[in-house]
């Protein structure tokens, strides 16, 4: 399929958008029983939040302890009996990680930041228009299931749709484009009509206060 018919006019696989690693691998089922293995193993643990009335906090915390109490007695009884201690690999965070993961947050957090300063201003509609239709459906999406539920289902999301898109990803492709392309004639309809309206009787409102 031509690269125009295709979602963003992309020109890598999906498997090259996804990094082309391990990752990729489990996410497109190309070692099913890595991603099946990861989907049942989450399963389990959601079976066990929901009937055993644990939270994510106290297992993290008891799994904590468990751990640190047996490498704590298995230390001391390796000095005493002449044994190995734990093979535990140093544990240190870089200089330069700190300073690239920083440069990371901070890059996106003024963008964030940028962007909602453009949708409180009201200079750029679409983008108020996408800011609303997320946190709209974040809000639907949140009432219907709580925070261990939503995990596990984004879970399988991530796990299933890219499968599936890759699968059917010209018969997607083609019907996404055809449909965002109708959508952006209908906004752009909108924009004429109303939101150019609107902010011109703001404006006309500014110059009569």
């Amino acid at each position: 399929m031509d690269s125009s018919n295709r979602l963003f006019n992309r020109q890598r696989t999906v498997h090259e958008i996804l990094g082309g690693g391990l990752v990729a691998d489990v996410m497109l089922w190309r070692r099913g029983n890595l991603t099946m293995g990861i989907l049942l193993v989450t399963l389990a643990a959601w079976v066990v939040f929901e009937k055993s009335g644990y939270t994510l906090l106290s297992l993290v915390s008891n799994v904590l302890l468990l751990l640190i109490v047996i490498l704590f007695l298995w230390a001391k009884s390796a000095a005493i009996l002449n044994r190995p201690a734990p093979p535990l690999p140093e544990l240190y965070l870089s200089q330069e990680m700190v300073d690239e993961v920083g440069a990371f947050i901070r890059a996106h957090v003024n963008d964030f930041l940028s962007a909602s300063r453009d949708i409180a201003l009201g200079k750029d509609a679409r983008l108020f228009f996408k800011a609303a239709a997320y946190l709209l459906l974040i809000s639907v999406v949140g009432s219907l299931a709580d925070f261990l539920t939503l995990g596990y289902t984004s879970l399988v999301v991530v796990l299933t749709v890219p499968a599936l898109y890759e699968r059917y990803e010209d018969y997607i492709d083609s019907y996404t484009v055809l449909g965002s392309r109708k959508m952006q004639q209908l906004y752009v309809k909108f924009d004429s009509k109303f939101v150019n309206r609107f902010q011109k009787w703001i404006l006309e409102r500014q110059k009569l206060s």
